[in-house]
């Protein structure tokens, strides 16, 4: 028996929004959720039935699971960091068959008065984490062509990622270029860093290994030159973007408490890889190159903007010649010290170096190189950290936020600049069970004055045109909004 579900017929309050608000709403961040039986289907087509099977067995990402097999003891022994669960908005139907349906979510995308969005499925998020190379491969390329799939008939508003691995640039590589040129995939998704065991510990157990570990960014102190990938997204005209996890970080290891290892780990992760671009010179040898950081929010990145500003005017070249060792005057500085000094100085003078930092040899590099840390970022005035940092990372923020002030307080933020927030609703998880609120509450922000009107419209509007149109100008070419991102781009081009 099939029973008619009744569909609203009223418009809702976020779709009445739109229509005053008369400019294009962008949702840079709706998680979706593969139908595994379908899913297992592509992946017995790329990797076989033994790899699908397996999978079936042991998820990806299962090693962050292995809490709920452990016992309490386990837990307190491997200090096993608790992972998320209970993850889905489950009291209302709609909302949950909404993730994993592309027609429903199609149809209600218009009901939340949001006109165009940037899916980023849940497997596809998780994918490139896997350890085991052939598995992390074939998931991978399972994903992309699942997610092509179902989601074609539904272009005019929805385009979902292609998920890609980054161990090596040349994974990279392959998957991007099969991605693109073979299915025709426009948005992509990359891990934020890859875990690698540390050099010294690969004679160790696994155990030991698995915990003796370094972070990866892909651009600073990396074990590969990613700069082959970077090029050959500005070849194929696609913007990296990430989701990465901190989960399990340093601090993030409680073994009872998932909200306490929850929070802030999307930003702490989003911080390193967004350092490590910067630093290490990716955003200045690739001028035209984007990225965004997803679902950590704007705060740290206005954060971050400001504070390394404040490190190139205190610790730039030149005025770190002023802490220079040679510098110091020690016949003036043993006056003092014989002058102000208790007994705990007498005839020790000699031994100042240590509790000062006066050796030179330890603290002091000659190689000119060692001294400027803002080198390969080709910084040589506080306004090239604006051009390197400000011109280059978006910051996926969800609707109901309110530290996106922080991004948009053109007072504080040096220059007077806006930092490029953008909506990532985050909806699909238990942050967000109604999908249709997105809209209302980004202009519940206006409202309180948290936000002006024009501060909305980059957050909605324009800072997501802006970023996918910067590398691919027939992004939106297509789709709903293909007029508003013609009229955008020829009010912007650049002489």
């Amino acid at each position: 028996m099939t029973i008619a579900l009744e569909r609203p017929t009223k418009k809702s309050r976020s779709a009445q929004i739109r229509e005053q608000l008369g400019y294009p709403i962008i949702d840079t961040d709706v998680h979706t959720q593969e139908f595994e039986p379908a899913f297992l289907d592509y992946l017995a087509q790329v990797g076989g039935a033994k790899i699908a099977d397996s999978f079936r067995d042991h998820l990806p990402g299962a090693g962050r699971y292995r809490w709920f097999q452990q016992t309490w003891e386990e837990r307190h022994t491997y200090r096993t960091a608790r992972p998320p669960f209970w993850g889905r908005p489950t009291k209302d139907t709609l909302n949950l068959a909404t993730i994993s349906l592309p027609k429903l979510l199609h149809e209600r995308l218009q009901e939340a008065g949001t006109d165009f969005a940037v899916l980023y499925p849940n497997l596809a998020t998780l994918a490139p984490q896997i350890k085991n190379e052939e598995m992390r491969r074939a998931v991978c390329r399972a994903a992309n062509l699942y997610h092509a799939d179902i989601f074609r008939p539904y272009s005019d508003r929805l385009t979902p990622i292609a998920t890609i691995p980054l161990n090596t640039p040349e994974e990279g590589i392959e998957e991007l270029e099969y991605a693109v040129k073979e299915l025709g995939l426009k948005a992509i998704q990359i891990p934020g860093y890859v875990t690698r065991v540390i050099p010294g510990f690969e004679k160790y157990p696994e155990e030991v290994q698995r915990e003796a570990t370094w972070i990866d960014n892909f651009a600073l102190d990396s074990a590969y030159d990613y700069d082959p990938f970077w090029a050959k997204c500005v070849e194929l005209k696609v913007v990296p973007t990430t989701h990465a996890s901190g989960m399990g970080w340093t601090s993030r290891r409680s073994i009872s408490n998932y909200q306490y290892n929850h929070i802030g780990h999307f930003a702490s992760a989003a911080e390193a890889f967004c350092k490590a671009l910067f630093f290490g010179g990716v955003t200045h040898r690739f001028p035209s190159l984007r990225f965004a950081f997803l679902e950590g929010g704007s705060a740290w990145g206005a954060s971050l903007y400001t504070d390394i500003i404040w490190h190139w005017e205190t610790r730039n070249p030149e005025i770190l010649q002023n802490n220079h060792p040679g510098n110091v005057n020690r016949e003036e500085l043993r006056e003092l010290f014989i002058q102000y000094g208790g007994k705990e100085f007498q005839n020790r003078f000699d031994e100042i170096g240590s509790g000062l930092g006066f050796h030179g040899k330890y603290f002091a590099p000659e190689d000119p190189g060692e001294l400027n840390e803002f080198a390969a970022a080709g910084i040589t005035k506080a306004e090239d950290v604006r051009d390197r940092f400000l011109n280059h990372f978006y910051f996926g923020t969800e609707s109901d936020d309110t530290r996106v002030a922080y991004a948009f307080h053109q007072k504080a933020n040096p220059f007077g600049d806006r930092v490029k927030a953008f909506l990532g609703s985050d909806s699909g998880h238990w942050d967000v069970p109604d999908i249709t609120a997105v809209t209302s509450n980004a202009y519940s922000m206006v409202e309180r004055g948290i936000l002006s009107e024009e501060d909305l419209r980059h957050f909605l509007s324009i800072h997501p045109l802006e970023l996918y149109t910067s590398l691919n100008r027939d992004f939106f070419k297509g789709t709903a909004i293909e007029k508003a991102a013609e009229e955008y781009l020829a009010a912007n081009t650049r002489a």
